[in-house]
């Protein structure tokens, strides 16, 4: 196995073992990962067989954790797949290093052959017919999180309250005033201010409480001399470093997902994932030109949906059967 990468357009894809390349990757580096990691003793191919027990598959999947953690930007969103068998314990795990926003539930066809041929009479649990996906997002706890975002939640935005906080004080503006130029009660107008202007529970002004303030700050000064940033150029600065999550009514907006799994032919991994549901997951989750890291990459789905919307992608895969299957797709022209 060779660690230096093949580079495919925005795709680079290593044939190594993940834990030979994850930390070659520098801090910081990744803005989505979105893993399909292998079950545990649910396939019958030796890649999903190579642990003896529970406890020896946890450990490997938290060495994995470890460097996610380590890679993922702030802002970042991780997303990995689980076995209905596996999936609580791969919960409890990850939550020990990331802040755990859901877990998701995708609901597979629920008539598929592999059903109607199931021994029911004798079955001793239910057919599965869902797959768990884990999404989380940084802990604030997590040092490379206090590193990147110099402390815990809120101050990930501290240029920018630094830049409204000194804007108040350099034009000698009181708290008090600027509350009665927003409109705020008295006493709720406290409230406002202070998440306006401190790092406890800091917010973004409004557009209107923004303008608001430029008014005060300049009515004084012979020229617009304060507060000089649009508020576009502020807001886009202010989404830029949140973490990207974008949903509409047209798209699956639950927790519960309905997406068709990928037809059995030729060139189908055992564990392929189906690109409306990648697509999904990138869409919802980064930008344009973001990063997206599978480390676990099989066929290569993952960067070939990645590709398919304009983002950078690293992909991870130690088989060489599927590296090479992997290279061939995505050597093919982007036709979405």
């Amino acid at each position: 196995m060779d660690i230096a990468p093949v580079v495919l357009d925005t795709c680079t894809l290593y044939h190594s073992d993940c834990l030979a390349v994850l930390p070659t990757l520098s801090e910081a580096s990744v803005h989505l990962i979105l893993v399909d990691p292998p079950y545990m003793n649910v396939k019958g191919d030796a890649w999903d067989r190579q642990w003896p027990t529970r406890e020896a598959y946890l450990h490997w999947l938290r060495n994995l954790a470890k460097e996610w953690q380590r890679i993922l930007t702030p802002n970042g969103s991780l997303y990995c797949f689980a076995s209905p068998q596996m999936a609580a314990h791969v919960e409890v795990m990850l939550g020990e290093m990331f802040h755990v926003l859901q877990r998701i539930t995708w609901r597979k066809p629920p008539y598929s052959t592999k059903a109607e041929m199931f021994d029911k009479e004798t079955c001793r649990l239910f057919f599965p017919a869902s797959e768990a996906i884990i999404f989380a997002e940084h802990s604030a706890q997590a040092p490379a999180y206090e590193q990147s975002c110099e402390g815990l939640h809120g101050q990930c935005f501290e240029s920018i309250r630094l830049y409204l906080d000194t804007e108040r004080q350099r034009a000698g503006i009181s708290k008090t005033a600027i509350n009665e130029a927003c409109g705020f009660a008295p006493i709720a107008g406290a409230m406002a201010s202070r998440h306006y202007f401190s790092a406890s529970q800091w917010c973004l002004p409004t557009r209107e409480h923004y303008l608001a303030m430029q008014r005060l700050f300049n009515q004084q000064a012979e020229k617009n001399e304060y507060l000089r940033r649009e508020y576009d150029y502020l807001r886009r600065e202010y989404e830029d470093l949140r973490r990207p999550f974008t949903v509409s009514p047209t798209v699956p907006y639950t927790d519960v997902w309905d997406f068709q799994t990928v037809p059995t032919h030729a060139l189908k991994h055992p564990c392929q994932k189906p690109l409306p549901l990648l697509r999904h997951i990138i869409n919802v989750s980064s930008r344009p030109g973001d990063t997206v890291l599978d480390c676990c990459a099989g066929s290569c789905s993952t960067l070939e949906a990645a590709k398919q919307l304009k983002r950078k992608s690293i992909g991870i895969e130690q088989d060489i059967k599927w590296y090479n299957i992997g290279i061939s797709i995505l050597s093919q022209e982007n036709l979405f």
